[in-house]
């Protein structure tokens, strides 16, 4: 039982990739947590299991970002599957959002479900309910999101294209 403990989840990604936004800010728990809309509890959780995983350090602080940067090139996508759904409004993701829909000229758009949001295109479930929120205060993570995204739902070009762009701000970060 004790494996099932350390499985990776969702908001796993989530919160490493909200660290590496952050740079070089200094962060706590219960900041990470209160950005991301979960509870203080859930980042520790989290941040064990990537420990675990060798995706942070000892100390929970400095993501290992050669590894997790292997991670989401090689094991997001089969991991964390997802395929397009009905058509919704929302907020844009995957290669329909920035920085892939700059390159990528595409009819068809991908939107995490919102209610709020301004455009519409096939639902992509987002890694974690609170995503939009999150997305909507920090345009850095968001933009990591999107990259993540397209690697779970995109077609080889935008894989691709996606990979090495989140190689670039994962490894410069």
């Amino acid at each position: 039982m004790a494996q099932a403990k350390n499985n990776l989840k969702p908001q796993d990604i989530v919160i490493l990739l909200k660290i590496i936004a952050l740079g070089e800010k200094s962060w706590f728990h219960h900041t990470i947590a209160q950005e991301l809309g979960m509870s203080q509890s859930e980042v520790s959780q989290s941040l064990n299991r990537s420990k675990y995983a060798g995706l942070i350090d000892d100390a929970r602080k400095k993501v290992n970002k050669i590894a997790f940067n292997e991670f989401l090139i090689h094991g997001v996508a089969y991991t964390f599957p997802q395929q397009p759904g009905a058509l919704v409004r929302g907020m844009l993701t995957a290669h329909s959002a920035e920085p892939l829909n700059k390159i990528i000229q595409a009819t068809d758009n991908y939107v995490w479900p919102y209610a709020k949001g301004l455009d519409r295109g096939q639902a992509i479930e987002p890694l974690y309910p609170t995503m939009v929120e999150a997305s909507l205060k920090d345009t850095d993570l968001y933009e990591l999101l999107t990259l993540v995204d397209a690697i779970r739902v995109g077609r080889v070009r935008e894989k691709e294209m996606a990979k090495r762009e989140l190689e670039k701000r994962i490894l410069n970060a």
